[in-house]
């Protein structure tokens, strides 16, 4: 995944609403989309952490075969150095990287 070579910072970092809202013009529509994007790169992250992890997976119940995987580790470790998706969300929004399109809104009247 392109997450590992990402520019986001691994801390929150204050930014300027009015910036980040410019294109939309509206604050709120900026948050949603930003939290949307974090979503699914949330769920991608973890089919890919699951993915991996799987293969370490032990589906017997003996005590005696359980044992720390080196890899496992590593792998684990790695994950948990990634920045966070709303980070990552709000760096790839700032970078104008996000797709995102509004629905038209039409004035349907009952008559």
């Amino acid at each position: 995944m392109y997450y590992k070579k990402t520019n986001a910072p691994g801390t929150t970092v204050t930014r300027n609403m009015s910036e980040l809202a410019h294109d939309t013009n509206n604050v709120y529509q900026t948050i949603s989309i930003i939290s949307k994007r974090a979503n699914q790169i949330g769920v991608e992250i973890k089919v890919e952490l699951n993915s991996k992890l799987e293969e370490f997976a032990s589906y017997s119940d003996n005590l005696e075969e359980v044992f720390e995987n080196r890899e496992q580790i590593e792998i684990s470790k790695f994950y948990e150095r990634l920045p966070k998706p709303t980070l990552i969300a709000a760096q790839e929004y700032v970078e104008e990287k996000v797709y995102y399109r509004v629905p038209e809104i039409t004035d349907e009247t009952n008559e």
